[in-house]
């Protein structure tokens, strides 16, 4: 099924997906008369590329994220160092429903690629069910290790016939949300399918 999205800042730039890829980009309205049968979905703030988070072993590897369920013994914040170690060393299965607590953590915040090498299988598995791509470390890597590092990598523009991957984030402008950060993820597609959507 055909499905247009539009994010209010950032109209002239609506994509059109068709399955997994980018049919088009445009402005929504010649997208819309072009294709009126296609559904659309509507944004608020801008649509973007989508980032590439470069900590993808640091933050899926070395860090635990807590079950909601241990909120009371163990918070709800990411644990790393030696507390993250200690629960891996206690429960090595934990890494599995770690990383894919981790990856939902960064679909949140408008991440499609991940970066770094990633060497454990139930991490590669939580990688690759998400649809997350991996790519190369950029030299010089934003610090410190972040959901939302500073700066923000943005993969390249979306292009008809590329992958429809991307984010949309409820920001008026991309200085804004250089400034306010990827928190301010509230969608996130990946291959066409919708993977996050704040409610």
């Amino acid at each position: 099924m055909l499905t247009i999205h539009v994010a209010e800042a950032t109209p002239g730039a609506a994509v059109l997906v068709d399955g997994a890829r980018v049919a088009a980009v445009g402005p929504y309205e010649e997208l819309a008369a072009a294709h009126p049968q296609a559904r659309t979905r509507r944004w608020p703030g801008i649509l973007t590329p989508g980032l590439l988070n470069p900590y993808g072993p640091e933050l899926l590897e070395q860090t635990y994220h807590p079950d909601p369920r241990e909120a009371a013994t163990l918070g709800t914040e990411p644990l790393t160092g030696e507390r993250a170690r200690a629960v891996f060393r206690a429960d090595p299965a934990r890494r599995g429903a770690s990383a894919r607590r981790g990856v939902q953590r960064l679909l949140a915040h408008g991440t499609v690629a991940v970066a770094g090498e990633l060497r454990d299988r139930a991490v590669l598995d939580a990688v690759r069910r998400a649809g997350l791509a991996v790519g190369r470390r950029p030299e010089v890597l934003p610090g410190p290790v972040s959901l939302s590092p500073v700066p923000l990598v943005l993969l390249p523009r979306l292009v008809a016939g590329g992958v429809a991957r991307f984010a949309v984030f409820d920001v008026p402008d991309t200085t804004a949300l250089v400034r306010r950060g990827a928190g301010t993820c509230v969608a996130t597609v990946i291959d066409g399918r919708l993977v996050f959507r704040r409610r």
